[in-house]
């Protein structure tokens, strides 16, 4: 019998594992093994660079790519617009970050990787029983309190909050060798091609291109994306790895869930995502602080504590939900590309 388990190990379920009381016996499962890594672009934003701060961790150059890109170049397919952005997002490799993230974990925390959770139930004694496989073995595992940090796709929320309703998409994204020497990141709308947005981010030697797509034909959506890349004028070279995954959309004000009676979500699988750019480590990270600070002090009223100390992150949410008519309505976009505000105006060298 577990006191905790908690099911992935992405920024949020690594986070959470690294700060639980040593006192507590806890088994971490991660689908993943350490060869695996997420579909993303792998920018590291401002708010998450704030909760490394705050936990006083650094990032190692092994972890940093080249370039660091200091504007992003937004590209309005319906209206015709090209405008450039100051963004201050640090270039990672998403993989390393989160391999150093597990790194930080105790090692009295138990850890299973290449493991997935077939099924969880309640049991009798208020304990929950969980289903586990691993490389095609399967066994079963006991936890007095279950924590979902398994993202968009997570059986925890499928198993026990489905009607806390949320737009799920497909992430994908294609890497390209890329010898042009001319790195750039770029945001790309195009309501032909998604209501949410598409991205190519040069990292190393590679550009990366990628977009978040409604289920329904996904795979035509991002070879029309790549049509329209080409048509621009970017030149693709050769294709290296295609990948993907599931992301939330948070269109809703009340599609976040944070759990209930000793089943808790954090992350991602809490619906804590930007509904605006995506971006959801900064959100995973302080979560399963805030959660993480509440079961060390005792396993009472935890609903409730939480609840309440992520009322901060909802808030954020809920202006980022606001803020998505200027993004993806196609008037709005317009008008606020066309006013030129906080744009940055390219000097060339004749």
């Amino acid at each position: 019998m577990y006191d905790i388990a908690i099911i992935g190990l992405g920024p949020a379920g690594a986070t959470l594992a690294r700060l639980l009381d040593k006192k507590y016996k806890v088994i971490a499962i991660d689908r993943k093994n350490s060869n695996d890594s997420k579909c993303c672009g792998g920018l590291l934003s401002p708010d998450a660079q704030k909760i490394l701060a705050q936990f006083d961790i650094c990032l190692s150059k092994e972890i940093l790519v080249n370039p660091q890109i200091f504007s992003v170049k937004t590209i309005d397919l319906d209206n015709h617009i090209e405008k450039f952005y100051q963004r201050f997002y640090v270039n990672m490799n998403r993989a390393k970050f989160d391999k150093f993230l597990i790194s930080l974990i105790p090692d009295k925390i138990e850890i299973c990787n290449d493991t997935i959770c077939m099924g969880i139930k309640k049991e009798d004694d208020a304990s929950y029983c969980l289903e586990l496989k691993t490389k095609g073995v399967k066994r079963i595992e006991k936890a007095k309190i279950i924590i979902g940090a398994d993202g968009a796709n997570s059986i925890v929320r499928n198993t026990f909050y489905k009607k806390y309703k949320i737009y799920r998409y497909i992430s994908i994204q294609e890497w390209y060798e890329d010898d042009t020497n001319s790195p750039f990141y770029s945001c790309i709308f195009s309501k032909e091609i998604t209501d949410s947005y598409s991205w190519t981010i040069s990292k190393d030697n590679y550009l990366i291109i990628g977009g978040a797509f409604p289920e329904k034909d996904s795979n035509m959506r991002f070879e029309a994306l790549k049509e329209k890349i080409k048509e621009s004028g970017i030149s693709l070279g050769k294709l290296v790895k295609r990948e993907g995954c599931f992301v939330y959309l948070n269109k809703r004000f009340m599609s976040t869930c944070t759990g209930k009676d000793g089943v808790y979500l954090i992350g991602e699988a809490a619906g804590m995502i930007s509904p605006s750019s995506l971006e959801g480590i900064s959100y995973s990270m302080e979560s399963a602080k805030k959660l993480a600070e509440i079961i060390n002090g005792n396993f009472k009223n935890i609903e409730y504590k939480y609840y309440m100390s992520t009322l901060g992150i909802r808030i954020k949410i809920i202006f980022k939900i606001l803020k998505m008519p200027f993004l993806y309505n196609k008037i709005l976009r317009k008008l606020i590309m066309k006013s030129g505000i906080k744009t940055i105006k390219k000097y060339e060298i004749k």
